[in-house]
């Protein structure tokens, strides 16, 4: 395919991603416990715009689209499009397109630390709290997540610069084994209150979205997902080795750790704000490499577009399938992505 031909299939692809993410946006606005018509979401969106429809809404309809289910899908958008856009360069990094900030252990380090914060938040951390404010479990997830990371980049590092995935994975699973036993002791000490919001949070949800929330978390996830954008290039080249790369002009060591701190600031914002929801950044890389190929100039900005488009989708089905109750956004992505990533690995053992 020449370069023209490429150019062209991905804006196809963009336009194509940008309509259904908008679609998906709309039934997400529309659709839950309360169901509301397309008329009356657009009389609502008008009526904020000073525009009168002759199409009736209550206040209470106002305040759900408004309040509830508007930040909830900007927060699925964010946090979508995040998770995906770290999965892409995380691959690209290790060289291995089973890494996944969930898989490797990255969240899981990112969660030991924000629920520490969360359960000594008021005793033995109550200085840093004070002092942090409601930063203080954003930065305490962006500490676990980048050790983690780095720790994980080492252990599975070989000699010639490529990685090991044998390692990877073994690596990961002793971190989350770790983590996960360092969470259930903090668990253990916690009280009844700090249970309940543990649990919930723990599974991954995006029900308590709140625009505070969102003023808080998009300076850091904006910035972060411009900086990632902007290394298509570089992770094309790492893709033919690290001394490849150094002889093509690139700092590697220097790249490196910017990106390790880039994954581990979105992924510590993105776990401090909606908890663990996995798989969303091993899927949506996988989907994209059979429609573009391994061009990262292309996979970053597609990705973030599909993952913000799986998550939302993920969070309408969270809602629907037991309603009136909700079911957690991480157990959905885990039930879709666990098998998706067990015929990825027989996949790649056959070859």
């Amino acid at each position: 395919m020449t370069q023209y031909m490429l150019k062209r299939y991905f804006y196809l692809w963009m336009t194509i991603l940008l309509l259904l993410l908008a679609v998906i946006a709309f039934l997400s606005i529309q659709q839950g416990t309360i169901s509301l018509t397309f008329a009356q979401v657009i009389a609502i969106f008008a009526h904020l715009m000073g525009i009168e429809t002759n199409t009736p809404f209550t206040t209470l309809q106002q305040a759900i689209v408004i309040e509830i289910r508007l930040p909830r899908t900007v927060l699925g958008i964010l946090v979508g499009s995040s998770l995906a856009i770290c999965g892409v360069t995380m691959q690209g990094l290790f060289r291995n397109p089973l890494a996944d900030p969930t898989l490797i252990g990255v969240s899981s380090g990112a969660s030991l630390a924000a629920v520490t914060m969360i359960v000594l938040g008021h005793s033995l951390l109550a200085p840093v709290t004070q002092w942090l404010g409601f930063y203080a479990l954003p930065i305490a997830a962006f500490i676990g997540g980048f050790i983690t990371t780095f720790l994980v980049y080492q252990l599975a590092k070989l000699e010639n610069g490529e990685t090991s995935v044998a390692t990877l994975l073994l690596a990961g699973i002793a971190i989350n084994a770790f983590c996960g036993a360092l969470v259930h002791v903090l668990i253990y000490l916690a009280d009844n209150d700090q249970l309940r919001t543990l649990s919930l949070w723990q599974m991954g949800n995006l029900a308590n979205a709140s625009w505070t929330e969102i003023l808080i978390c998009l300076p850091v996830i904006l910035i972060t997902t411009l900086l990632l954008l902007n290394h298509g290039r570089a992770l094309n080249a790492l893709l033919l080795g690290e001394r490849e790369a150094h002889y093509l002009g690139f700092n590697t060591t220097r790249l490196t750790r910017r990106l390790l701190i880039l994954v581990a600031l979105t992924v510590g914002t993105t776990v401090a704000i909606a908890g663990i929801i996995g798989f969303i950044g091993l899927i949506v890389p996988h989907l994209l490499r059979l429609l573009l190929g391994a061009n990262h100039r292309l996979l970053l900005p597609t990705s973030l577009l599909l993952g913000a488009i799986l998550l939302v989708s993920a969070d309408i089905l969270a809602r629907l399938l037991v309603a009136p109750a909700e079911l957690p956004i991480g157990i959905l992505t885990a039930l879709l992505g666990a098998p998706f990533f067990i015929a990825l690995l027989k996949r790649r053992y056959h070859k």
